[in-house]
């Protein structure tokens, strides 16, 4: 029997006790005063989970720097080594840490902090937003709107 037959069952097994540790991060954020006053937290905590899980490829719970580039690449904006450091940093607090959990991952979108890859995944959100109400074709002409 072919022993890659069994990888993608148990690549999804993983990725789902993934989204269940995901998920009680989440309910510890939705409970916490701290974010009691943000707006549409849980849709917010959502999205957030599923960003993570398309770059959390170590599959360890955290991102690692090469998730960090591959997530920046698919953006459109390749970082040098020195600059996804820079950023790893900011999402842990300052620490020099290889990897960061969802819980920094959520500090950071969450946080007061503009740290440099919140702004780009914010931007990055807004982006598909405009894109998806321009898709409308422009609505018709009459004789009326000729100059």
């Amino acid at each position: 029997m072919d022993s890659t037959a069994q990888g993608g069952k148990a690549f999804g097994l993983l990725k789902s006790h993934q989204e269940e540790k995901l998920n009680s991060i989440n309910e510890a954020f939705l409970s916490d005063p701290q974010y009691a006053e943000e707006e549409d937290l849980s849709s917010k905590l959502e999205a957030f989970k599923k960003k993570y899980m398309e770059f959390d490829l170590n599959d360890k719970g955290e991102i690692d720097i090469m998730g960090l580039k591959r997530m920046l690449e698919k953006l459109g904006l390749a970082k040098t080594h020195l600059e996804l450091k820079k950023m790893m940093s900011e999402v842990c607090g300052g620490t020099s840490k290889e990897t960061f959990g969802y819980h920094d991952f959520l500090n950071m979108m969450l946080g007061k902090r503009n740290a440099i890859l919140k702004l780009i995944l914010m931007f990055e959100g807004m982006g598909k937003e405009h894109e998806s109400k321009d898709a409308a074709p422009p609505p018709r002409k009459t004789f009326s709107d000729l100059p």
